[in-house]
């Protein structure tokens, strides 16, 4: 069993406001896109992410990728916004066993009437209390934080 050094005083000064963050942003986020939009936070970033995907659609494993989702989840968050008319779902052209989502013309005018509610919570919890010089510091140390939690990337590993 590895056995590690108990976090420092400096560490738990980030430790501790950093689990607040992780736990009550969310919720927060969640409770302003059900209240202003009906949509939630998970079909924000659904319908981000195909927004901003090349030809406005991916495939259901890059979604799950995108959004953090198994691909079991997505499958059943994708179903529930299809019902709703906020995606659809094609066939892919290249492996007819996959499917793409792709957004609707509903879930262009959901998304672009969920943004500026959005926005202003994003300012309003975030950017309102950071400087400029503290929002290109935090940059950088979060995308690296970020970077650490992704899976290790296997195109280069070996066929076991």
């Amino acid at each position: 069993m590895v056995t590690r050094t108990p976090l420092t005083s400096e560490e738990e000064a980030v430790w501790r406001p950093l689990t607040r963050i992780v736990t009550v942003l969310p919720r927060a986020l969640e409770d302003q896109f059900a209240h202003d939009n009906g949509v939630s936070l998970t079909d924000y970033t659904v319908l981000v992410s195909l927004s901003e995907a090349p030809e406005g659609r991916l495939r259901l494993t890059d979604l799950a990728q995108a959004t953090a989702l198994s691909l079991s989840r997505i499958s059943r968050v994708v179903e529930a916004m299809v019902r709703r008319g906020l995606v659809r779902k094609v066939k892919c052209p290249q492996d007819r066993r996959a499917a793409h989502a792709t957004l609707t013309e509903l879930g262009h005018a959901k998304l672009a009437a969920a943004y500026p509610g959005h926005l202003e919570r994003v300012r309003s919890f975030l950017f309102d209390h950071l400087s400029p010089e503290e929002v290109r510091a935090a940059g950088p140390i979060l995308a690296r934080l970020a970077a650490a939690l992704e899976p290790p990337d296997c195109s280069a590993c070996p066929d076991d």
